[in-house]
């Protein structure tokens, strides 16, 4: 599977990363990758940067050591009514977003509650993906994500991290399949995400793919093979 991007990664400032945006640049060049997304944790996530920091991202060069690099966040989905914790006036700074739930920022609810803040954070203009909907101690409708995630143009993350059975999510592997199999029934697109907190690990993808192989999922869906591709779902 061709696999040239590696949007959804962590340095230090994000409190619990262990390597500068240099480092991770240099790491991503010499992998050969042709675009790297540093989308470091919001100011909800315990470590985490003041949102200043984020604003002043617009002095950071878009290519480092060769390596084209997009800079954004993944932020906190804080509330069931999608609520963000980062300002629109930040938000719209940003190169690329990626919308999350986090068990030190939001108390997982009902099935209907977990859903109704993802699908919220989905019809949120500024966002672009919905990072790893799979972890079980959320319970979702799938079906309703995938769906909202078609009509909202957005991309669903099939995270490697979540498959890690060292990992602290829960039923990521089960969920995941069934994400997979609404994204065919919808031809809805996913992109694979390392969630890289050191450079080890930047496209490091092989649980994603070995489940998408597995499952045989068209490589049309995913946004990894092509930089034009993933471009289509974010603003700059």
């Amino acid at each position: 599977m061709r696999d040239v991007l590696d949007i959804h990664t962590h340095t230090l400032i994000s409190g619990h990363a262990y390597n500068t945006i240099m480092e991770m640049a240099h790491a991503a060049s010499e992998k050969g990758l042709e675009l790297l997304g540093i989308t470091d944790h919001a100011p909800e996530m315990p470590g985490g940067p003041h949102r200043f920091y984020f604003d002043n991202l617009k002095v950071m060069p878009r290519e480092i050591d060769g390596m084209p690099l997009l800079f954004g966040t993944e932020i906190n989905i804080c509330d069931f009514e999608g609520r963000l914790d980062l300002p629109e006036s930040t938000l719209q700074k940003l190169d690329v977003v990626i919308a999350s739930l986090h068990i030190p920022c939001i108390k997982p609810g009902s099935r209907e509650e977990n859903t109704q803040a993802i699908v919220a954070a989905l019809k949120n203009p500024y966002v672009n993906i919905v990072g790893h909907p799979d972890d079980g101690r959320y319970p979702v409708d799938m079906e309703q994500i995938v769906y909202t995630a078609k009509e909202e143009h957005k991309l669903l993350e099939l995270n490697n991290h979540s498959l890690d059975p060292s990992g602290t999510r829960q039923g990521a592997r089960e969920n995941d399949i069934q994400m997979l199999k609404y994204c065919v029934e919808y031809q809805q697109p996913i992109i694979m995400g390392s969630d890289a907190h050191c450079i080890w690990d930047i496209r490091n993808h092989d649980l994603a793919i070995a489940l998408m192989e597995e499952m045989k999922f068209p490589e049309e869906l995913v946004v990894n093979r092509s930089v034009e591709e993933f471009l289509k779902y974010v603003r700059k």
